[in-house]
Order: C-alpha cells, then sequence, then structure tokens
C-alpha cells in the first residue's frame, strides 16, 4: 500500500511538472570552457580557454522535438518531416525565445523574456523555460570530459554528422547519451543559445557569464547532420542572425532553479 502511495505520488508529481519530465539536472560546477590550441578542427574563437563557473540548471534531455513545437507553436516549419520524433528545424532564435515563453505559460511558469520585436530582454529572477547561455550548454555538454566530444576524439557513437547521417535529421535518443544523459549535444542540429557571439573569449575566470552586451549574431552550438566531425565538438561555436531560419538549425531548452 505505501509503495502504491508513493507510485501515485510520483505520478501526481511529474504530471504537475508538466514537461520537465524530460528535463535532466544539471549540478553546477566549473570546468574549462573553450578548446585548446593544438585540437583538431579548432577555430579562434574558442579561445583563449578560462575556468567558468555556472550554477545548477534542467536541461531537456533531446533537442526539442516537431511534436514538441507543433504542440505549443501550432505549427512545424521543420524541412525534414518524417516523423515528429526528429527535431524541429527552421526556427530562428526569436521563433525558440517564443517557443519558450509560450511553453512556459502553458506549463505554469513565469516567462523568462519580455519581447518586444526583435528586441528581447531576459528576465534572469523567472522560473520560465530559456535557451540556455554557450557556457551552460557546453558545461552540460562535456559532463565532466575534456576531450572533443564526450565519447572522446570520435563522434560517430555520439551523434549524426556529414559521414553518417544521409543528409538528413534522425529521429532524437538514437545516438549514445553523456553521462548527464543528455542526448544529440553532438550533431543532428545545432543548438540556439542565448549568446551574441564575439569573437573570442575574455581570458579571466568568470560565473555564469551571458556573453556579450550586444551583437550582430546569436550563438549556436553542437554541428549538425550536414557539417563535418569537427564542427560538432564540444567547444565548437558559430552563430548567424536572430531572425533566420535554416534546416540544420533547432534547440534545446533549459529552466533555472529558481
Amino acid at each position: 500500500m505505501k509503495q502504491l502511495f508513493a507510485l501515485i505520488f510520483f505520478s501526481l508529481s511529474m504530471a504537475a511538472f508538466g514537461q520537465q519530465v524530460n528535463m535532466v539536472r544539471i549540478n553546477g560546477g566549473t570546468f574549462t570552457m573553450g578548446s585548446p590550441e593544438n585540437e583538431t578542427g579548432r577555430y579562434r574563437k574558442e579561445g583563449p580557454q578560462r575556468q567558468v563557473t555556472v550554477s545548477s540548471f534542467y536541461m531537456g534531455k533531446y533537442p526539442v522535438t516537431q511534436a514538441e513545437y507543433l504542440e505549443v507553436m501550432g505549427t512545424n516549419p521543420s524541412h525534414f518531416r518524417e516523423g515528429q520524433n526528429r527535431p524541429v528545424e527552421r526556427v530562428s532564435w526569436l521563433d525558440a525565445i517564443e517557443y519558450c515563453n509560450r511553453l512556459s505559460i502553458k506549463e505554469g511558469f513565469t516567462p523568462a523574456y519580455s519581447i518586444n520585436g526583435n528586441n528581447v530582454i531576459w528576465d534572469l529572477n523567472t522560473n520560465g523555460y530559456r535557451l540556455p547561455t554557450e557556457a551552460e550548454w557546453e558545461y552540460a555538454c562535456r559532463a565532466g570530459t575534456e576531450t572533443p566530444f564526450y565519447t572522446g576524439t570520435s563522434v560517430d557513437e555520439a551523434g549524426w554528422y556529414k559521414r553518417n547521417s544521409q543528409n538528413r535529421t534522425h529521429p532524437v535518443g538514437e545516438k549514445l547519451p553523456n553521462l548527464w544523459g543528455l542526448y544529440d549535444m553532438h550533431g543532428n542540429v545545432l543548438e540556439w543559445c542565448w549568446d551574441w557571439l564575439g569573437d573570442d573569449y575574455p581570458k579571466e575566470a568568470q560565473t555564469n557569464p551571458q556573453g556579450i552586451p550586444s551583437g550582430l549574431n546569436r550563438v549556436y552550438r553542437g554541428g549538425c547532420w550536414y557539417e563535418e566531425a569537427h564542427n560538432a565538438r564540444s567547444a565548437y561555436r558559430f552563430g548567424n542572425k536572430p531572425t533566420l531560419r535554416l534546416h540544420i538549425v533547432g534547440f534545446r531548452i533549459v529552466r533555472s532553479l529558481n
């Protein structure tokens, strides 16, 4: 009987938690962000390496799928539609921001963003869904590793990229997860982050960095089905205009522990 009540309580708690069922708690810590100068495929924008501390947060176990996006936004903009368990793509950074706010309202959380046209302000004191900072993204992706991929020096077991993707996205969760239990951090689709893309990192150690205050391009991380393996490394960073929609770019959501 006690086990039955415990199971009922757990089920009700998960129902109240909403989409958090597919979220993983990432315990905060300090890591070395960026890539060493001798890492194969390294871009200058990935350095200099510096010590970064991030607070604990929740992160989506998978990138947002087409089915999830359709349920919240009422549309599926994706190019590859063979099965709605594939990651959504052809979403701009602004689309991802809007999804976060709508999902927050749907799940009973306070939206993280104030949106006025293309101007977005992040309220750090809210508990709603949001995009990860790129520091949070890299910390979560690495899961304690310092190698190019969380599987070591080869990405084949961890993600879909140009050499194994058959030129398309794939359903989420088919490759090996990292030690946090996160899937598809390497490849499949690039993932939008909060930060503006700067030329390089500051040298000094930082806590919960949010990137430069303004810019032209927002960061995306993780590589994709269309790109070579070196663009799927944990440290790889690039970006594009926040209004751009491409069939290689999707996103993953997080929540602060407010």
